[in-house]
C-alpha cells in the first residue's frame, strides 16, 4: 500500500445512529476542566471480526472517559453494495449502544470507500483524534509482511494521532478485564 496523496479524495457515507447524548455533570472540582471535561475524540476501526470487538471492547474499559466521543469506522471495498452498507450499519448501531450504555460516551459513525488503511489515515487526518484503536488479526511476521497488515500500515503512515494496537483474542481476555 502507497500512502494517500494530500489532494486524494475519498468517498463515504455518514451512518445515522440513535441519538444517544450523556449527560455531563458541572465539574466538582477545579482541575476537572479544561480538556478532561470537553473530552476527547477517539476514533476505532471496526469490521465484522472478533479481534475488532475485542480492541473495541478493550477501548471502552481502558480508554474512554465520560464526555469523550467514539467516532467509529469502517472500510469498505464500495459503497453502492446495500447488502454491506445496511450490515455494517446494523453492527455500528450495535456498537454503539453499547458504547454509551458501558462507558456513556457519545458516538459517532462513518462508512468509508477504499483501502482500509489509506481509509483510517485520511479519517485520522481530518477528526485529529486522541487516539486511533484498531485490532489485529494475529498473524505472524511473516505473514504480515507478505500480505500486508492494516495496522503496520496505520503504524507507518498516520501522523496526526498514536495508533493504538489491540492484540487479538487469542493473547487473553486479560487485557480487556
Amino acid at each position: 500500500m502507497e500512502p494517500l496523496m494530500e489532494d486524494e479524495e475519498y468517498d463515504w457515507r455518514e451512518v445515522k445512529l440513535p441519538s444517544l447524548i450523556p449527560l455531563v455533570p458541572e465539574p466538582e472540582l477545579e482541575r476537572e476542566t479544561g480538556e478532561r471535561r470537553r473530552g476527547r475524540d477517539i476514533l476505532i476501526s471496526v469490521d465484522h471480526g472478533p479481534n475488532s470487538k475485542h480492541a473495541f471492547d478493550w477501548a471502552l474499559v481502558h480508554l474512554c472517559r465520560l464526555a469523550d466521543t467514539i467516532h467509529l469506522v469502517h472500510a469498505v471495498a464500495s459503497l453502492k453494495n446495500n447488502i454491506v452498507y445496511e450490515a455494517t450499519q446494523g453492527l455500528m448501531e450495535k456498537l454503539s449502544m453499547e458504547a454509551y450504555e458501558v462507558a456513556m460516551v457519545k458516538t459517532m459513525a462513518r462508512i468509508v470507500e477504499g483501502d482500509a488503511g489509506k481509509a483510517i489515515c485520511k479519517e485520522a487526518e481530518r477528526l485529529k483524534p486522541a487516539a486511533v484503536v484498531m485490532g489485529t488479526r494475529g498473524r505472524s511476521l511473516i505473514q504480515s509482511v507478505l500480505q500486508g497488515s492494516v495496522s503496520e500500515y496505520c503504524f507507518h503512515n498516520c501522523k496526526t494521532a498514536p495508533i493504538i494496537i489491540v492484540p487479538g483474542k487469542e493473547a487473553g481476555e486479560e487485557s480487556v478485564i
